[in-house]
């Protein structure tokens, strides 16, 4: 298959993303001097913010996956070393997919990657996912064992949730919104980052570890699934995990009766806190118990 660049469109419902099913063959040689000089840059920065900031666990992983940064790496050369890792393997695409069909993929150890890069104009911004993000901020903790599998049992969980109406869906969303895209882990030296939308952001990388602004908030499960997400900003509260193999153990029961459970719970706005939260105090790892703040 041909390879489009295939983002938003104007229809009578606003501007709204334009989904493809298909994979396609990364297109390497039609890439220009511009677009590997946008990678380069981007790189560059994240490499220059991330020590100290990001997990151990994601800085081996990059190290380990070798990503070329003077241009865009080879898909077809990184899945070597994802497959002797994790036997995960990358595909191409041409931008967001469909639920179902990303979820297959997941489950299949396939993780969609969107084959363009964004422009010099839209270095600090983007509203779709490229290949930087996907690239850079999700595929290296694919070579973590327990982080992978995390990710196929999502895709399996996905798929199961197809046939259980959009609110299922809907929590499943957040859930993965607030630990792969947005997520902390607890370190010995203190908060890190392993979710790929802070990665991938030098701007939100700095902010929700050195911001007094958001709530960092001990993660639980329900809770993440019940607390609404704006796509605009920087977030308002990040949920912290001790451990990938916290986030696996999560994915085991069924979630047929959580389902069930959260249809009687109302939402939570993005930046609240509610009583039960144990919220991480700025600068620390300890957290405190929340009253509540909704």
């Amino acid at each position: 298959m041909v390879a489009q660049r295939l983002e938003h469109k104007v229809t009578d419902k606003g501007y709204v993303p334009v989904y493809a099913t298909g994979v396609v063959e990364q297109p390497w040689s039609d890439y220009s001097s511009t677009d590997h000089a946008v990678w380069a840059q981007l790189y560059a920065r994240q490499r220059e913010v991330l020590p100290g900031r990001a997990c151990d666990e994601f800085l081996a992983a990059m190290a380990a996956m070798q990503m070329d940064s003077g241009k865009i790496p080879r898909f077809d050369e990184l899945n070597e070393h994802l497959w002797r890792a994790t036997r995960w393997r990358l595909v191409a695409v041409e931008g967001l997919l469909p639920e179902e069909t990303f979820f297959g993929h997941l489950a299949a150890r396939e993780f969609p990657v969107t084959w363009w890069i964004r422009s010099p104009e839209q270095l600090d911004y983007l509203s779709e996912p490229d290949l930087f993000h996907d690239l850079f901020g999700h595929v290296p903790l694919l070579m973590n064992p327990v982080f992978a599998e995390y990710m196929r049992a999502y895709g399996l969980g996905g798929l199961k949730a197809v046939g259980q109406g959009e609110a299922a869906l809907q929590h499943l969303a957040r859930l993965y919104w607030y630990t792969v895209e947005f997520g902390l882990i607890r370190s010995a030296q203190g908060l890190r980052i392993y979710g790929s939308g802070i990665l991938s952001s030098a701007g939100e990388s700095r902010f929700c570890l050195e911001s007094e602004v958001p709530n960092r908030i001990e993660f639980n499960m329900e809770r993440v699934m019940r607390t609404r997400y704006r796509i605009d900003s920087f977030q308002r509260s990040y949920f912290v995990i001790d451990s990938f193999e916290q986030l696996f153990e999560a994915t085991r029961p069924d979630f047929t009766p959580i389902y069930q459970r959260l249809r009687q719970c109302e939402d939570l706005p993005a930046g609240a806190t509610v009583p039960g939260d144990v919220v991480i105090q700025h600068g620390s790892g300890e957290g405190w118990d929340a009253g509540g703040d909704v």
